[in-house]
């Protein structure tokens, strides 16, 4: 199928783009680009795209952008229902394929470390989610989680996220559900896998004081849009009973406000603070992958440069 430019690319660059990096980096602008250059179709690499009605507060991809390049893995799931890594890889895969099938290029796009990763690297023999025990678990306090995770597995509490509520439960439920530690096993699922060629793998990046002030403006115009009205609404839906979604920064925040916590100004500001820091904690997380290739994106810089860049370094 020709792309934008009424071209046939060659059968080599239908192998799929992966399009990482931090929140408010520009991910998505850049891959909608690429996409119309390439004729190319985007899958979301977002744990919380996924939800439907988590749309302001996730930056979703507009109906007219959605309407210039096909979009998937977003508005798949209702609030209602779990969603998971394993759940993104059968998914993204059938994408893949569906997408190659129309003489397409699969552009993943994203900042959802975990699913870049089970993707890319498999998720080997991880037991399944046990939903009593789940349950159970979500309902415990954090705090006692680490220190039990701490007791049964230091190495992975010293790697370990802690502002991730969520990795620490899935780690316990490993560690009961196995009774070996979570460490050892995810070395063993990692290396049953091996690794797909990264090659394709790009993680974009900006100046710190830059990203900073990009996630500003977004979390101010979240909250023009209507952020607060948004959070009412899904709570209505059952936003406070699905665990996973509650977790997306700024809905937290401003269910809390919605409970008289703390003020519209204050919450507006600590969305601004738990962002930079996710920011910072997503950095972390793809530096770990030294094969892919870092785009430092310049705030002068134009979409049309940053795909030249990318098409440089190999993009095609």
């Amino acid at each position: 199928m020709a792309n934008a430019h009424g071209l046939h690319p060659p059968s080599s660059i239908l192998h799929p783009l992966f399009l990482a990096g931090p929140t408010a980096v520009g991910k998505s602008a850049v891959a909608l680009a690429l996409a119309e250059k390439l004729g190319g179709e985007i899958i979301s690499v977002d744990s919380m795209q996924v939800y439907r009605g988590l749309d302001i507060g996730t930056a979703k991809p507009t109906a007219a952008e959605r309407a210039r390049v096909p979009h998937h893995l977003i508005d798949f799931a209702e609030l209602t229902e779990a969603f998971d890594a394993a759940k993104f890889v059968a998914l993204a895969q059938q994408a893949v394929v569906e997408i190659q099938s129309r003489g397409r290029v699969p552009i993943f796009c994203g900042g959802t470390g975990l699913y870049f990763k089970a993707y890319l690297e498999g998720l080997g023999k991880a037991p399944a989610s046990d939903e009593k025990l789940r349950g159970e678990l979500e309902a415990a306090p954090v705090a006692d989680l680490l220190h039990e995770l701490e007791q049964c597995d230091p190495p992975t509490f010293a790697k370990i996220d802690r502002q991730n509520p969520r990795r620490v439960i899935r780690a316990i439920e490993v560690i009961r559900l196995t009774g070996k530690p979570f460490s050892t096993q995810r070395a063993e699922w990692n290396l049953e896998s091996g690794t797909r060629n990264l090659e394709r793998f790009f993680c974009l990046t900006r100046s710190t004081p830059d990203l900073h002030a990009r996630i500003n403006a977004r979390v101010d115009e979240m909250f023009a849009r209507g952020l607060v009205e948004e959070t009412r609404s899904l709570l209505a839906r059952g936003l406070e009973q699905n665990k996973t979604a509650l977790q997306a920064i700024g809905y937290r925040q401003v269910v809390e406000h919605l409970r008289g916590e703390r003020s519209l100004p204050e919450t507006i500001e600590l969305v601004k603070i738990k962002t930079r820091q996710f920011a910072k904690r997503q950095m972390t997380w793809f530096r770990k992958h030294a094969n892919a290739k870092w785009i430092e994106l310049r705030a002068e810089m134009s979409l049309a440069d940053a795909c030249n860049e990318l098409s440089e370094r190999g993009c095609v």
